[in-house]
C-alpha cells in the first residue's frame, strides 16, 4: 500500500462510526477489533487492496454500536465479491467451514481414540511422569481422551476453539470441567496426624510413632493423588514428623531403662535407637512414594519441604531425608524422581558456618551435586515475594500469604490452587508484526478469553460435593473438616485458594521486538517484564471484581508438554521463523534462554525480577557440569542468591550406566538419551535423569514430548567445567551490589 493509499483509508475510516463491541457465535461479548479483519486480509495475501477493501467492509457496518461476527463476516464476504476477488471470498468461506470441521473432529472421541490406539506421542507422552505402556496408564490415557471431548463442550465454544488453535492453553482438560477437580494442594499432614482421619473402611487414629505417621502420610499422599490432578505437598515436614519421632524417644527410653542403670547410657541408648527410627521411617516413606501409582496412572508428584526445625529429633529427620536420597534406590542405587525434595535456606539457621544447622546445608549441597535435588527456597526472600513462607504446591506453584479471618492466624498448610490456564505470548507477538501497539491490543483480547477460561475452571470447582472427595473435604487434607451438607467454596473464597493465570516464551517476545540476543538491551528486559506486571495488574483487578475474591495469581507455567504443542501449532501457523519457531520449543516461562551460556550470577540476575510480578508460581534453575568434586562452586551460587531469588533448582550430569560403568551426561540423540561410551539406552540398565521442568523425570522410562527434548538437548552449562570455588567466590564478589 502506497502512502497516498493509506492516507485516504485512514481518513475515510476516522470518518465513520465503528462498532464498539462484537457479539461472538456463542453470545460473549468482546471490543470490537479492527487488526483481525486486517489479518485476514493478509492472510489472503490482500494487503496491497486493504485501502479499497478495508473502507468498503466497515462502510457496512457504520453507526452500529454493536456488531456480530457473523455479520461482520457476511459484509467480508460480500465486499470481497462485489470488487471481484472471488476466489479470495472462496477461500475465506472455506477456512471458515474447516475451522467448524475441526472443533467437531476435536470433540468427536473416535478421533482421538485412534489416535491414542496408534500411539500418537503427543498423546502417549503428554506428561513425563505417565508410563503409558502401563495398563492403568493406559486405562487414565482412555478415560482422558473422552474427558477432553466433552470437556470442550462444556465451556463457550470461543474458549474451547481459543485453546484448540492455540491462543491459551486449558490444562488439564483430561479431568477438568469433565469432573469438578482441583489443581495442586499443600496437605494439611499436621491437623490430619494428629486427629485421624478415614480412607475407605479404616478409621485411622493418629500415629503413635514415626513408622505409622509415614506409614500414614504414604496413604494420604495416594488417596489425595487420586482425588485431584496436580501435584501435592509437605510443608515443614521435619516439623511435622517431630512430635511422632518423640514418641519413639520415649518408648527407648522405657526400654533402655530395662537394662540399664545410667542415666547417660539411657539416653545415649534411646538417641542412637530413634536415630535408626528415624532413618528407616524416612527411608520406607521414599521407597512408599516411588512404588505408590495414583488412579491416574502415575507416581504421585509428592514434594517434601523441610529444613527450618532446630530441635535435635527435626535435625535427624533433615540428614536422614538427604542421606537416604544421597545413597539411592534398590541394588543400583538409582535416582529418585519423587518425591521432590525442597530445602529451606535462612539467615542465622544455616546459611553460614557457625550456624547451627550448617552441617545440614553441607549435606543438602553434597545431595544436591549427586541427585540433583533438593532444590533450595530462600526463607526471606520467599515471605518477600509471595508475603509468607511456605512450600511450592507440586513443583513450582506457590500460594500468598493469608490468614484465617476467624481466627487471625496465618494458613498455609490445608490450602489449593484451582487451577491454570496460560496465554501464547509468542503468538501474540508475531501476530503484532513488531508493533507493540498492536501487541498490547492483541494481549488485552487474550487475557480476557483466559479470564473468561478461568473463572469457568473456578465455578466447576464449587459444584464438587465433601462426598465427591473425603480426603480433601471431609477428613482434613484442606485443613478444615466439612460435614456432608457443607459448601466446598467455603474453602476457596475469600483468598483461600489461588487460580493462575500461566504465559510462556518471554524470550520469543522478545526476540520478536528486539532480536534474539536481547538479554541485555535493559529496554527489551523491561518490556518483558512489564508484560508480566501486566498480567499481575489484571489479576489484582479480578480478585477485587469476583465477587468470592478468589486470589487470582501469575504463574509462569511448567509448560512441560506446551513448550512443544504452541510450538507446533505456531509453526503451522507462521512456518519456521528463526530463533523462534524453528527452535522447535518454547522457553519455559521468563526464563534465559538455553542456548546461550550466561554464568549463573548473570542468569539469575536476569530472571530476578519476574517472580514478583508471577508470585503464583516461578522457578530458577543454572546448570552445572559435574560437580561432585567442587560443592563449593554450587553453595557460591547458592549464598549469592539468597538474597536475590526465591526458589531455586540445580541441574548437572547424574546419569549412569550399568552395562559399562559410565558415570556423567548421556548423549543426546534423536531418539532420545544414550550412554556416550557404550551406546546403552535401555531403562534396566542404565538411569538418565534430566530436569524436566520444575521437577525430575527419566526420559529413557517416560518418554516426554518432541519440543521438551529439544529444549533439553540445546541447554548449555552456566559453570565451565573444572571451575574452581575461587572463581564463583570471585563472581559473587563482582555481582554483590546486584
Amino acid at each position: 500500500m502506497t502512502m497516498l493509499q493509506q492516507d485516504a483509508q485512514i481518513k475515510s475510516i476516522t470518518q465513520m462510526t465503528l462498532p464498539e463491541t462484537a457479539i461472538k457465535r456463542d453470545g460473549s461479548i468482546y471490543p470490537f477489533a479492527l487488526y483481525k479483519i486486517e489479518m485476514v486480509l493478509d492472510n489472503l495475501h490482500l494487503t496491497k487492496h486493504e485501502a479499497d477493501i478495508l473502507p468498503s467492509i466497515l462502510k457496512k457496518l457504520n453507526g452500529v454500536k454493536q456488531t456480530s461476527t457473523k455479520d461482520i463476516a457476511d459484509a467480508f464476504v460480500q465486499t470481497l465479491t462485489e470488487l471481484g476477488f472471488d476466489d479470495e471470498a472462496n477461500a475465506y468461506v472455506d477456512y471458515r467451514r474447516e475451522d467448524e470441521a475441526n472443533f467437531e473432529k476435536q470433540t468427536e472421541t473416535t478421533n482421538r481414540l485412534d489416535r491414542l490406539v496408534h500411539h500418537d506421542p503427543t498423546i502417549v507422552n503428554e506428561n513425563a511422569n505417565k508410563d503409558s505402556r502401563v495398563f492403568s496408564t493406559q486405562r487414565d490415557l482412555t478415560a482422558g481422551v473422552v474427558g477432553k471431548t466433552i470437556g470442550l463442550t462444556m465451556m463457550p465454544e470461543h474458549i474451547a476453539k481459543a485453546h484448540l488453535r492455540g491462543d491459551i492453553h486449558w490444562h488439564d482438560l483430561d479431568y477438568t470441567p469433565l469432573s469438578p477437580l482441583t489443581n495442586c494442594c499443600l496437605i494439611d499432614f499436621k491437623e490430619m496426624l494428629s486427629h485421624g482421619f478415614t480412607i475407605g473402611n479404616a478409621n485411622i487414629e493418629s500415629p503413635h510413632s514415626i513408622e505409622t505417621a509415614t506409614a500414614q502420610m504414604s496413604q494420604i499422599i495416594a488417596n489425595v493423588a487420586s482425588s485431584q490432578y496436580g501435584g501435592c505437598s509437605a510443608d515443614r515436614v521435619d516439623e511435622v514428623l517431630a512430635p511422632y519421632a518423640e514418641k519413639n524417644y520415649h518408648k527407648n527410653i522405657n526400654e533402655a531403662r530395662e537394662f540399664f542403670d545410667d542415666e547417660e547410657k539411657i539416653k545415649a541408648f534411646a538417641i542412637k535407637r530413634t536415630k535408626k527410627d528415624i532413618y528407616d521411617a524416612m527411608q520406607a516413606l521414599e521407597y512408599e512414594i516411588n512404588t505408590l501409582l495414583s488412579s491416574q496412572g502415575q507416581t504421585p508428584f509428592t514434594t517434601l519441604g523441610f529444613g527450618l526445625g532446630t530441635s535435635w529429633i527435626e535435625r535427624e529427620i533433615q540428614k536422614a531425608i538427604l542421606k537416604i536420597r544421597i545413597e539411592g534406590l534398590g541394588k543400583d542405587k538409582r535416582t529418585a524422581i519423587f518425591p521432590k525434595l525442597v530445602f529451606t535456606l535462612k539467615k542465622g539457621l544455616n546459611l553460614h558456618p557457625g550456624d547451627p544447622n550448617y552441617d545440614i546445608k553441607e549435606l543438602a549441597l553434597e545431595c544436591s551435586t549427586k541427585r540433583m535435588y533438593p532444590d533450595i527456597v530462600s526463607y526471606d526472600m520467599i515471605k518477600k515475594i509471595t508475603g509468607s513462607f511456605k512450600a511450592p504446591m507440586g513443583c513450582r506453584s506457590f500460594l500468598q500469604g493469608w490468614k484465617d479471618p476467624e481466627t487471625g492466624k496465618e494458613v498455609n498448610s490445608g490450602r489449593m490452587n484451582l487451577g491454570v490456564v496460560t496465554l501464547n505470548l509468542p503468538r501474540i507477538a508475531m501476530e503484532s508484526k513488531g508493533d507493540k501497539d498492536l501487541f498490547w491490543q492483541i494481549f488485552r483480547e487474550k487475557v480476557q478469553t483466559a479470564h473468561e477460561a478461568l473463572q469457568i475452571k473456578a465455578k466447576r470447582c464449587t459444584e464438587a460435593v465433601p462426598d465427591n472427595a473425603p480426603i480433601l473435604y471431609e477428613y482434613g487434607a484442606f485443613g478444615k473438616r466439612l460435614n456432608a451438607e457443607d459448601n466446598v467454596n467455603d474453602l476457596f473464597k475469600n483468598g483461600r485458594c489461588t487460580i493462575s493465570l500461566g504465559y510462556i516464551g518471554l524470550y520469543e517476545v522478545g526476540t520478536v521486538f528486539y532480536g534474539p540476543n536481547w538479554e541485555h538491551n535493559e529496554e527489551a528486559h523491561q518490556f518483558t517484564i512489564n508484560i508480566v506486571k501486566e498480567l499481575h495488574d489484571y489479576c489484582a483487578k479480578w480478585e477485587k471484581e469476583d465477587p468470592n475474591h478468589y486470589h487470582y495469581s501469575v504463574y509462569s507455567t511448567p509448560s512441560e508438554s506446551l513448550t512443544d504443542r504452541f510450538c507446533r501449532l505456531d509453526t503451522k501457523k507462521f512456518g519456521k521463523v528463526k530463533d523462534i519457531t524453528d527452535k522447535e520449543y518454547y522457553t519455559n516461562s521468563f526464563h534465559y534462554d538455553v542456548r546461550k551460556h550466561p554464568t549463573p550470577f548473570e542468569k539469575l540476575a536476569f530472571e530476578a525480577p519476574y517472580p514478583f510480578y508471577a508470585a503464583g508460581g516461578f522457578i530458577h534453575y543454572c546448570e552445572y557440569p559435574n560437580l561432585k568434586q567442587n560443592p563449593k562452586a554450587l553453595e557460591a551460587v547458592w549464598d549469592w542468591a539468597y538474597d536475590k531469588v526465591g526458589y531455586l533448582g540445580t541441574n548437572t550430569p547424574i546419569d549412569q550406566c550399568y552395562k559399562c560403568g559410565f558415570k556423567g551426561e548421556f548423549k543426546a540423540t534423536a531418539k532420545g538419551f544414550e550412554c556416550p561410551q557404550c551406546g546403552n539406552h535401555d531403562p534396566e540398565t542404565c538411569d538418565c535423569v534430566k530436569r524436566t521442568c520444575g521437577y525430575l523425570g527419566n526420559p529413557l522410562k517416560r518418554p516426554m514430548v518432541h519440543g521438551r527434548h529439544e529444549e533439553i538437548v540445546h541447554r548449555v552449562k552456566h559453570l565451565n567445567l573444572g571451575m574452581e570455588e575461587k572463581m564463583a567466590k570471585d563472581e559473587v564478589r563482582k555481582n554483590d551490589e546486584y
